[in-house]
Order: structure tokens, then sequence, then C-alpha cells
């Protein structure tokens, strides 16, 4: 049997459908067989959606998973529900992936991310396509909540937006440096502290006019103001000109607490769809998610899993309701390394609200390639 085939048959097999049953089964999966060396097979790729099987954000993802860790990827086509990675040494480069449509540049990095931490040194990766998408973190997100969290583990990278692109035509690019490590830290955040700050950015671009990023901001700091009086909320109408592609409106929200917690609330402007409604949106978003004492954003929640999975050494985290996207993340983690996770409730005296903490002791992934 030639070794492909001998690794294909040996393949961890992954149920797609299971819990969330969406793409994140894919990016969880297919970063985790790259840094393990485990080959996988999935099937039932996205059975529950409108639209079943691969789309062309996630074709782009596995492709640049499998260019990233020079492996052998089957079924990869655009509708396919089944398909297999075999992935070999975690290499160093530049790698490109185009999703050609406004799928988001930011999911792209998340199933990437991991995987260009164990390579034999540092990658650049050029994301294209949507920078501000809907079902997926705005590009503002993840540099601005979602980068400092993960630098606690130790990850390093750096993110330079040259275009932003928007739904349906994307056109979005940017381009991202990531610094292998050795092993990842593991981490505890389990005090929220004072929410401190409060600042954001409502941004209009293409034909839209400035006046709908004024209406977001002026909307989002009268909702917030109802419930937190004391602090001085910053949330600046933008207009992006040059280094944007295509029209979009949008706003978000982020909430910086004393001991470093980030949260964040956001909203992208439709057709036909009020600014301020998307102020209000965005506002309740970020209120919502400060209200539970928690630690993290329920968007954040899912996307710290696979770290605290591969770190050397037991995390905790503290947050409000674990959401399923999580659950899902630690099913697929815990099939696929050593990691252990379990989930404690908290009653708050402070606050009615129920909070949890996720707790994992990590497998210790080291980075043979450095």
């Amino acid at each position: 049997m030639d070794p492909v085939a001998a690794a294909v048959a040996a393949a961890k097999e992954i149920d797609g459908s299971v819990m969330e049953g969406g793409g994140q089964i894919l990016r969880v999966s297919a970063a985790l067989s790259c840094i393990t060396g485990s080959a996988i097979k999935i099937s039932k790729v996205r059975a529950g959606r409108s639209t079943p099987g691969i789309r062309p954000q996630h074709l782009s993802g596995l492709q640049l998973v499998s260019d990233l860790c020079s492996g052998s990827l089957q079924g990869a086509s655009i509708g396919s529900t089944d398909i297999s990675l075999t992935p070999g040494k975690i290499q160093s480069a530049n790698h490109t992936a185009d999703t050609q449509t406004a799928g988001s540049v930011c999911l792209l990095l998340q199933v990437a991310l991991p995987c260009a931490l164990f390579a034999d040194a540092s990658s650049q990766l050029c994301l294209k396509g949507g920078t501000n998408a809907e079902m997926a973190p705005q590009i503002d997100y993840t540099v601005k909540v979602f980068k400092p969290i993960v630098e606690k583990f130790g990850v390093h990278f750096d993110c330079d937006i040259r275009m932003r692109g928007y739904y349906p035509k994307g056109g979005g690019e940017v381009m991202v440096t990531v610094n292998p490590v050795k092993e990842l830290l593991p981490v505890t955040m389990t005090e929220r502290g004072n929410i401190t700050k409060i600042h954001g950015r409502a941004f209009v671009a293409g034909v839209l006019p400035f006046k709908l990023a004024k209406d977001m901001s002026t909307a989002a700091v009268r909702t917030i103001r109802k419930e937190i009086k004391e602090l001085y909320i910053n949330i600046q109408p933008l207009q992006e000109k040059e280094k944007a592609y295509g029209n979009g409106n949008g706003i978000i929200i982020i909430a910086e607490s004393s001991t470093g917690c980030l949260f964040a609330g956001s909203a992208l402007g439709k057709k036909g769809v009020y600014a301020d409604k998307v102020g209000i949106e965005a506002a309740e978003m970020l209120l919502r998610n400060i209200r539970h004492n928690g630690c993290v954003d329920e968007f954040l929640q899912d996307q710290l899993i696979i770290f605290m999975a591969l770190a050397k050494g037991t995390s905790r985290i503290r947050t409000g309701a674990v959401t399923l996207h999580t659950q899902t993340a630690i099913h697929i983690a815990e099939q696929l390394t050593q990691a252990k996770f379990s989930i404690t409730k908290c009653e708050d005296e402070l606050s009615s609200n129920v909070n949890h903490i996720i707790e994992c002791q990590g497998s210790g992934a080291t980075n043979l390639n450095l």
C-alpha cells in the first residue's frame, strides 16, 4: 500500500454535521490535522446548511492549510461534502489564499494561524476576500480583540490591512506575518475587573454618505449611555476612501476592562436598514457581552479553544453562556489532540447572570521544526 493510501486508511474520521455543523468543524479539524500530523476524513460537511458542502471561502482555507503543510487534499471542490487531508511537514513560506468572493479573510486566518505557528520560520499569508463580512469577525475585531488576547498564549502576528472589501464583491486584502513558537503558553483569565474604556469606529465606504457613519455612532453611544453612565465613549465616524473596494458601512465598538479583558459589539449595514438601527444592534451586542461578567465575549470564546488545546499546561477562562460553536470546537479538539476540557458553572453573587469557567489541560504541542 502506498504511504498516502495508508495514511488515508488510518485517517481519523470526523462527522461534519455534529453540533454546530458548520465551517468551524472544517477549520479546527484541518488546523489540528496539520499540527498533529494525523490524517483526517471529514464527512457530511455543513450537512445542515441551506447550501451544504464546501463554499469558496472554506475551499480557499483548506487549500491554504494544505499548502502550509505540503499536504494532500482530496474531495476539495465547491459543494463537496466529503474531504480528506493527509498533512506533510509545515513549511514557512509566502502563501496566498483568495476566496474570489466576499468570503471572510478573518476565517482564512482562523484556519491558517495555528498551523503557521508550528513552521520552521516566519510565514507571510496574503489573504484576499471580505474584510468586513457577515457571519464572521470583522478584521477590526481580529486586530483589536483577538490579537491582543492570543498574544497571552505566546502567539505573535502582524496584520497589515492593504485594502478593505465588502459584500458582495470582496476585493479586500490583508498581509499577515506569523512568527513560529516552540510551544504555546497556558492562559488564565478569570477576573474581569471593571470596564474602563469604550471606543470604536463607525465607517462608510464607497458611494455611501458620511452621515450614515455619524448616525451609527450617535445611536450606539446613546444606547450604551442608558446602561453605562460614567465612562467617556469615543466612537469615531470615518469615511473610508483610498483603501476600500466597493460600498459598505458598519460599526465595531470595543470595551476594555481594568484586568485587560476585551469585548466587542459590531454590526454591518444592509440595504434598507436605517443606520441608527445598525448602531443600536452593535451597542446591544456589546452590552450583552459585558453583563455576564466573564472575561471574553461570545465570539472570542470559541476562537481560543484551539490555542487552549495546544498549550502546554492548564488554561482557565471565565465566560458567559457557552456557545454551540465553543462546544463544537471542544468536541473536535478532544478528538484530535490529548487535550481535556471541563466546563464549570459559577453562580455570580454580583450579577444575576450565570458564567462559566472553561478549563483545559492542554496537549502541549511542540514545534519540531524549530
